[in-house]
């Protein structure tokens, strides 16, 4: 197979203020996946977004992406223009926190990802990090979104965010996961609706109740080794206790959620029920440095959740 080279026609590229916010906009764009999301993102017209894109592919001398009837696409060379934009304006987006970290101040954005409902965990101590951090160095502007684990593993990849907070369920020579607490699921019911009674009902014996599908390794273990009938598929831990609050379907949810909505549903754990447990834990890019204030908020959270 031949391989293509993709190369800029220009000589030299000298960005100007508006050539760095054009550049912006067309990561926004391609990381959004289109100009209508992109749109909502940055609260900019699509016209808009398409002159600021018209801009960056006039100075670079290369059409970037396709966007039509058939949808949007990055080109070859926007693939290769996006990857080496991210890392300039993220280059760029450090200088001020690295030079005040010199002076002793921790300051610039924290970008941080977070996997769904960690908060109801008695053991999550997120919240006395952050709180630990505004304390410390108040010029830290932290952001935090949460999301499914699917989510926060595109997040991490695409560098939306500095620190990924989630469920590690192998080892991966890119990234460092630093250990803070386990998470134990079960596969659940509930008793109280629709007459169901599954006491004497094990699994791969007599369950009858199909399990609500979401993307995720544990389900995808239970229905490949336990003999599990897959059910509707759903999006994130909400959906799955949902349905299963309908007393149709079973569903496999952490111990400390399902103990949450216990005192309306009355969720039960399956006679049987395969048991998963999985640390949570802080992850980074091996070949992405942090920056001053991220890696100070990275100590916190190790320090409060020590001795989890």
């Amino acid at each position: 197979m031949v391989s293509k080279t993709v190369t800029f026609s220009m000589k030299k590229l000298d960005l100007t203020e508006r050539d760095l916010r054009s550049l912006r906009v067309f990561c926004a764009a391609a990381q959004a996946g289109g100009f209508a999301a992109a749109e909502r993102a940055l609260g900019m017209s699509k016209a808009s977004i398409s002159r600021h894109i018209n801009d960056v592919e006039a100075r670079l001398g290369l059409k970037l992406c396709e966007r039509g009837p058939s949808g949007f696409h990055l080109t070859e060379g926007g693939e290769v223009a996006l990857r080496v934009s991210l890392l300039a304006l993220e280059a760029l987006e450090r200088i001020k926190p690295e030079v005040d970290a010199v002076r002793g101040v921790l300051s610039g954005p924290l970008v941080l990802g977070v996997s769904e409902h960690l908060m109801t965990h008695e053991k999550c101590r997120i919240a006395e990090a952050l709180g630990e951090l505004k304390r410390i160095a108040p010029l830290v502007t932290p952001s935090l979104s949460i999301m499914t684990f699917r989510d926060l593993g595109a997040a991490l990849a695409e560098r939306r965010v500095q620190i990924a907070i989630r469920g590690v369920y192998k080892r991966d020579r890119n990234l460092r996961q630093y250990p803070l607490f386990a998470e134990t699921h079960r596969v659940f019911y509930c008793p109280a609706a629709a007459g169901n009674d599954l006491r004497g009902a094990e699994v791969g014996v007599g369950l009858r109740l199909p399990l609500v599908y979401r993307a995720h390794p544990f389900v995808e273990d239970a229905l490949a080794i336990h003999g599990f009938e897959q059910g509707p598929e759903v999006s994130g831990l909400e959906a799955v206790a949902t349905m299963i609050a309908t007393g149709h379907y079973v569903g496999l949810l952490p111990e400390h959620f399902a103990a949450q909505l216990a005192p309306r549903y009355r969720f039960e754990a399956v006679a049987g029920s395969p048991v998963y447990t999985i640390p949570f834990c802080a992850i980074v890019e091996e070949a992405r440095p942090l920056t001053r204030s991220g890696e100070a908020f990275l100590q916190l959270l190790l320090k409060v959740h020590d001795g989890n």
